[in-house]
This record gives structure tokens, C-alpha cells and sequence, in this order.
């Protein structure tokens, strides 16, 4: 799989965004990636040095439209924390 693939988007959310400024940056990305693929594929992407991936499985919302129910489907979040220093220049406009 392309590193490019790995990461799908940045998660905006105000917690996540409150993160960039202690350099620990989130992305949604591919549900069946590893902590090493997405190691290499920050690294090779963004040209950072990666220390530590925290990695949690968001369940999707419910959804009802009238009587019928369903849900969004699930993602894989990473939380992804770099070297002392280093930022993402690509995220920067975020804080």
C-alpha cells in the first residue's frame, strides 16, 4: 500500500488541534494499518521524526431517518507525536 494511502485526513477537532502545539498531530487513516506503516508513511510524507503512534478505533454515530436507524461507518484514528521541535508545516495554519 502507497504511503499516500495510509493517511486518509487530519482530524480537526479542537482537542486535536489543541495537540499540535505539544507536537502530537492526529489523522484518520487506513483500517488495516500498523503502527510501523504508519510510522514510515508520517515520516516519508510530512519528513518528520516520529516517536510515538497512539492508535484507537472511532465507532461510527448512529443515524436514524424516520424509522429506520444505521451507522456511519468506523475509522482508525492515530495520534501521532514527533521529536522535540518538530512541526508539520502542512498543519501549522490549524493552531
Amino acid at each position: 500500500m502507497n504511503h499516500h494511502d495510509l493517511i486518509i485526513a487530519p482530524v480537526l477537532s479542537e482537542k486535536a488541534v489543541e495537540g499540535i502545539q505539544k507536537s502530537k498531530y492526529s489523522f484518520f487513516v487506513h483500517p488495516e494499518a500498523n503502527r510501523t506503516e504508519i510510522k514510515d508513511a508520517v515520516e516519508t510524507v510530512f519528513g518528520v521524526n516520529v516517536t510515538k503512534i497512539n492508535l484507537m478505533h472511532v465507532l461510527g454515530k448512529e443515524k436514524t431517518l424516520g424509522r429506520y436507524k444505521g451507522r456511519r461507518p468506523r475509522r482508525k484514528k492515530a495520534i501521532v507525536t514527533l521529536e522535540d521541535g518538530q512541526r508539520i508545516q502542512e498543519l501549522e495554519g490549524l493552531t
